[in-house]
Formats: structure tokens, sequence, C-alpha cells
């Protein structure tokens, strides 16, 4: 399966001039993947750094392994390739005995290799069953199960929610019915029982009609908000000070949640506004790099399509925050 890793890594480039990684630094991909962002950071931290890469697809770890060893030995660092999740960043990091982090990269989101492989259920543009489960050894919960038992209530919360799918109850009921006849078990089927539900005319619109609903089924199977929230927070911890922490989201949901940590991160204070000097004695932990997200070039979206929604945020902490 190693040709299924030869992808373009998104934002390379704007990533490296963030993360402005040095020789014997300690740098944390949370997303190791095929180790796209990673082969660049770890010939930029060389021999003397050491680079952890975190992936719940052993596949990924495996392919990743192979990339990052075809570096020479006298520019490649210290890699710990783990298995796991970075909603479980402390435990990770605590395994990986290091003291601090001087840089974290994040790229959220199904990576292409998942997308491209029909029998972990992720594209709704083949065949395969309704899994969804990034980490399949670990997770039970399956979007067959969620879209054969969920009420019809919790199915249209979920899409609404999590996709802003503006169809969410009209969908729901038309699962609702298929299931009646049979349980829902491909992706196939459930494209097609999406389709009956939108109306032709909003069909012609906005993209393939089930993206949404595929999408709020993704984050309820693995729980990525949740998920996403307690790996910054974690990520901000572990950091230190002049550290930096790059994000990619490809959704508003993702984009939000990373907005909303960096802003609670950078404004501490509780003092009323009205007050003129500070008297909660409140830090900021972190300076927000980017007041807008970095989105893609156009060349880059010509380049890989799956860039084209992708937005880079940036936070590097205080010189003055202390550690954990």
């Amino acid at each position: 399966m190693t040709f299924e890793y030869r992808h373009t890594p998104v934002l390379l480039a704007e990533c490296l001039e963030y993360l402005n990684l040095q020789p014997q630094q300690t740098f944390v991909d949370a997303t190791l993947g095929g180790a796209g962002h990673s082969y660049e950071a770890a010939k930029l931290i060389g021999s003397g750094g050491v680079l952890i890469g975190i992936d719940q697809d052993t596949v990924a770890l495996e392919a990743a392994g192979r990339k990052l060893g075809t570096i020479p030995d006298d520019r490649r660092p210290t890699l710990e390739l783990m298995y796991g999740n970075f909603g479980d960043l402390d435990t990770v990091l605590l395994d990986a005995n290091v003291p601090g982090v001087d840089a974290f990269l994040f790229d959220l989101g199904v990576s292409s290799v998942q997308i491209d492989t029909p029998s972990r259920g992720f594209s709704f543009k083949e065949q395969g069953p309704l899994d969804m489960r990034m980490d399949p050894g670990k997770q039970t919960l399956t979007a067959a199960e969620i879209i054969n038992t969920y009420n019809e209530a919790d199915l249209a919360r979920i899409f609404r929610a999590y996709a802003d799918e503006k169809w969410a109850s009209r969908i729901a009921g038309f699962i609702g019915r298929a299931r009646q006849k049979a349980p829902l078990e491909t992706s196939e089927e459930l494209v097609e029982v999406i389709k009956a539900a939108i109306p032709a005319s909003a069909r012609r619109a906005g993209g393939h009609p089930a993206k949404r609903t595929f999408q709020a089924l993704r984050i309820e199977v693995n729980g990525e908000l949740d998920v996403l929230r307690s790996g910054l927070e974690a990520a901000v911890r572990w950091l230190n000070p002049g550290g930096t922490l790059c994000v990619i989201s490809y959704h508003s949901l993702e984009d939000r949640i990373v907005k909303e940590t960096f802003q609670s991160f950078s404004k501490r204070c509780t003092c009323p506004p009205d007050l003129p000097v500070c008297a909660c004695g409140k830090k900021p932990i972190v300076e927000v790099a980017t007041r807008k997200p970095v989105v893609p070039t156009a060349e880059e979206v010509e380049r890989n399509p799956r860039a084209r929604s992708a937005k880079l945020r940036v936070a590097r902490k205080c010189p003055s925050s202390s550690g954990r």
C-alpha cells in the first residue's frame, strides 16, 4: 500500500515558514499520515533533533517509517513513531519521554489514503461498507450502526450540527423509511437515499449531495470535535516557551474550535474592560500569529484540489509561559 501515500502535503511551505524549525529541536507531527510534512521537518531539525509522529493507522505508521528512513543517517533525527490519537497526547508524549516540545503540527480531517480506500467507507464516491472508523482496532461504533440505530431526531441533529445540512430532517426521514425495509450497509445505498431525499433542484448546485452527510457521520463516529479540543489544549501545555503550534483544518467546525482555543489561551485576563489596570493577574499563554487563517494559493489548489478548503492557524507560546 506504499503507493497510496504518494500525496502532496497541504500548505507545506507555509507550515515550514511558521514552524521555523531549528537544528536539535523536538517536533511533533500529531497527524503523521505518510510523513509528507514530517519528511521536510526532519531535515530541518537534523540528527540532533527528535521527531515524534503520531497516527492511529498502522499502515500510515509503516509507510511513514519507510519514507523517513530514506533520510541519510547524518541528517535524520531520532524518530519516535507512536501509535495513538492526538486526543491522548499527554499519554503518548509521556511514553515518548520528552520534557517539552518546540513545535507541533496538526493536519486535521480524513487523509487522502482513507478516502481512497473503499473498504474504510469514508468516500461517498466509492462502493464500500459504512464504517468510517479512523482506528478500527480500538473503535466499535461505525457509521452503519449510527444510520441503522439512531432515531431520526438524533440523525437530523448530527447532520445539522456537524455539517450544516439544510435537508437534515428530510434526509433523516428518508433514512428511517429505507431502513425499515432493510439495514443500510454500504456507502452506495446511503448515497441513493440521500439523493432521493434532496430535491433535484437543490442537487444541481453545491457539490455532491452526500458530502455533508458523510462528513457529519465521520465526525460522530470518531468524536472528532471533542478529540480536537483536548488535543489542542494538551499541545499548548507541552509547548516550550516560544514554541509553535500549527493547525490545518478543512471545515468550519474544526476551524472554529481552533480559533476559539487559541483565543482562550491568548486572552486570559478576566478583569472588567473598564478597569485601567489588570487585577486578576492572568497572563496570556499563547500569542496568535495568524490574524486570519492562511489558505492555499490558486496554484496549489490547481495542483492538489483537496487543498481547496484548507485553513492554517498558528499560535506561539509566550516566552514567559511556564510548562505544564
